[in-house]
């Protein structure tokens, strides 16, 4: 093969390095847009996971830690496994991407592997940071305190019942159990249950029901940036039966 004249090579040169350059700034940008969109990108490029850990409500347990991972930009044919701490717990596609993982307390590792040579890896921490804490996303209530039936929260701005009550809820149709929650003076409260708003409390309306999902929810009462009072109640099934 003939060599190629030095001024040719110099221009082979820039244009190799010119797309490289474009590379870099196209990964780049990908990366920028993954961030923007709370993602994160793996090595390949082929994959992603979320950002950091979210709290929503697992069907059966309740408030717990979830991330998605999955296929980042797939190809038609593209799939991959998805895997928790090396046991795998779903498949994506190009037809469906993404799975949501629901991670077990401690240091966890999510694999999405596009083959046996292609895999990338993301780590997670959802380490309990208290005693008897059942996952990171249940708030320490270890300082509110129990009077018979009633729990105060430790501000004093606020007291819900321990024991639920079984009532129709009209939002869904169904009979659910239900706990009641106060306002204890008068304070402008936004109430949530499991990060839903839910209504405000206030001297005009001191109390109000909160209707409870299957497994462990979390109760909210924000009296503006200065407090807010948590309850955590198990809905059971998320159903009750109308006495």
């Amino acid at each position: 093969m003939q060599a190629l004249p030095p001024l040719a090579r110099s221009r082979v040169v820039r244009s190799i390095a010119g797309r490289v350059a474009v590379t870099a700034l196209a990964l780049s940008a990908s990366w920028a847009a993954a961030a923007a969109t709370g993602i994160q990108v793996g090595p390949s490029g082929k994959t992603f996971a979320s950002s950091a850990i979210s709290c929503a409500m697992n069907p059966v347990s309740g408030m717990a830690p979830m991330v998605t991972a999955g296929l980042y930009n797939p190809a038609k044919h593209a799939s991959a496994t998805v895997s928790v701490n090396g046991a795998t717990v779903a498949s994506v596609t190009f037809a469906s991407p993404s799975a949501t993982l629901w991670l077990p307390d401690g240091a966890d590792t999510v694999t999405v592997a596009l083959s046996r040579r292609v895999a990338d890896s993301y780590a997670f921490d959802a380490a309990t940071t208290f005693p008897g804490q059942p996952n990171i996303c249940i708030p320490d209530t270890r300082n509110n305190s129990v009077v018979v039936d009633l729990e105060y929260a430790a501000s004093g701005k606020s007291y819900a019942t321990v024991t639920p009550g079984c009532a129709l809820n009209a939002a869904t149709g169904r009979a659910q159990p239900y706990v009641n929650l106060f306002d204890n003076g008068g304070y402008l409260l936004n109430v949530s249950i499991n990060n839903t708003p839910l209504t405000q409390l206030s001297s005009t309306r001191p109390h109000t029901p909160v209707f409870l999902s299957a497994g462990l929810n979390v109760i909210s009462a924000a009296n503006a940036a200065l407090s807010t009072d948590h309850y955590v109640r198990d809905g059971g099934s998320g159903s009750c039966t109308l006495p």
